[in-house]
């Protein structure tokens, strides 16, 4: 896992655009099964005479992780389908495996169950990052211990037991961005991560920049239509293999319905993501101009989100929206509003919030595929300030439940 050499491109015969990789990539083998879409395996387990052979295979598992040669054993072991899912992130992320889970924090729980189970227990963090994962390293649920610091403090905080340097870039919720080619440099030898959620492989791959793992909630941009639950890790199969191992004896398996949307989303990827950006940059820049708008945010590399923080009250914004939904989540074909100070970001504490730069006026919006004008309408509306449709003007604190 610690090797530079272990983490090299996934290579296919001739290189491909990546809107032909989105189309293409897990379903190279179709045509010559006779099939033109990608079959749906719904099987727990497999019928197999050969027990012997059966044990061997296990016992191969057992031992390294790889993925088992021949027909499966049992789903939690390894499914057709979300195999089908996984090859194919892994040639838009341009690495050598990737492997699915049931949501993106059971990904990131393998990712730290890995790490510990060789004794790497120690995590340095940068914030921003998703509610319920700085939650997780935070509150050590899995016996992991985080140093929070920002990009300039990364080298410094690097311990003989640091398992993994994690980031988010453009981070949730404010968009900030950070030089991943840096931060890899500062890493040296530790595996740096980088939650590519937010601008997916159409907008950067993170291992051209040296990142060596690459973490996905499948659930929003990959998945596209708000319907689908997932998560998933690109990254060396070195690594892969150690997932596979702890995805086994954990189950958080994606389940293989989720791994055929998941995949049929890839197909439409690229042109959800540029779409959606370009309505997201127009929208960006008419509300930088809009004097009920204290602040944008919006990062250089683009995408579908935009945040925003507001002279009136936010809750009397997020009541009022009519075209726009007012939901956690993102990533799906109509756009979604939030107040992350409320929702997704509620459980970090108050002063780790804000010194993020999560402030009680901040809104995050995840901008869809509807026609530009109508969303801005939308938002003009909103902003007017209108009387608010129910009493409450807070949320109580609870968990987040979504990003």
């Amino acid at each position: 896992m610690d090797t530079e050499a272990s983490m090299r491109p996934l290579t296919t015969p001739r290189s491909r655009a990546l809107a032909t990789e989105a189309v293409h990539a897990g379903r190279d083998d179709l045509a010559a099964l006779g099939l033109h879409a990608p079959p749906i395996d719904l099987s727990t387990t497999y019928p197999s005479y050969d027990s012997r052979g059966e044990a061997e295979r296990i016992d191969t598992f057992a031992t390294t992780g790889a993925r088992l040669d021949g027909p499966p054993v049992y789903a939690r072991l390894d499914n057709p389908t979300t195999a089908r899912f996984e090859t194919a992130l892994a040639r838009l992320e341009g690495t050598a495996s990737a492997v699915s889970f049931a949501s993106g924090m059971a990904a990131l729980t393998a990712v730290l169950l890995a790490r510990a189970s060789m004794g790497l227990r120690h995590v340095v963090a940068v914030r921003p990052l998703y509610g319920c994962s700085d939650h997780l390293l935070g509150a050590g649920l899995l016996g992991t211990e985080v140093t929070w610091t920002d990009p300039a403090g990364i080298a410094g905080a690097i311990r003989p037991d640091t398992g993994l340097v994690m980031v988010e870039t453009p981070a949730n919720p404010t968009l900030a961005e950070v030089d991943i080619r840096a931060l890899a440099h500062s890493c040296g030898s530790v595996p740096l991560l980088v939650d590519n959620t937010f601008a997916t492989p159409v907008l950067q791959r993170p291992v051209e920049h040296g990142a060596r793992i690459v973490l996905h909630s499948a659930t929003k941009y990959l998945g596209g239509h708000g319907d689908v639950m997932g998560g998933v890790v690109a990254c060396d199969e070195e690594f892969a293999a150690r997932l596979r191992q702890v995805r086994f004896a954990t189950g958080g398996v994606l389940h293989p319905m989720a791994g055929y949307l998941l995949l049929r989303g890839l197909s439409t990827l690229p042109v959800r993501v540029r779409a959606a950006s370009t309505s997201a940059a127009e929208l960006s820049r008419r509300l930088t101009a809009d004097p009920r708008i204290a602040r944008v945010r919006y990062p250089k590399v683009g995408g579908a989100m935009v945040s925003f923080e507001v002279y009136g009250d936010p809750h009397r914004v997020i009541s009022a929206v009519r075209l726009i939904t007012p939901a956690v989540s993102l990533g799906s074909v109509d756009s979604l509003i939030q107040h992350p100070a409320s929702i997704s970001h509620r459980i970090v504490d108050e002063g780790d919030r804000q010194a993020a730069g999560v402030g009680d006026r901040l809104l995050r919006m995840s901008v869809g595929l509807e026609d530009v004008e109508d969303l801005w309408a939308d938002l003009c509306q909103a902003l007017s300030d209108p009387p608010a449709r129910t009493a409450a003007a807070t949320v109580p604190a609870s968990l987040p439940v979504g990003r």
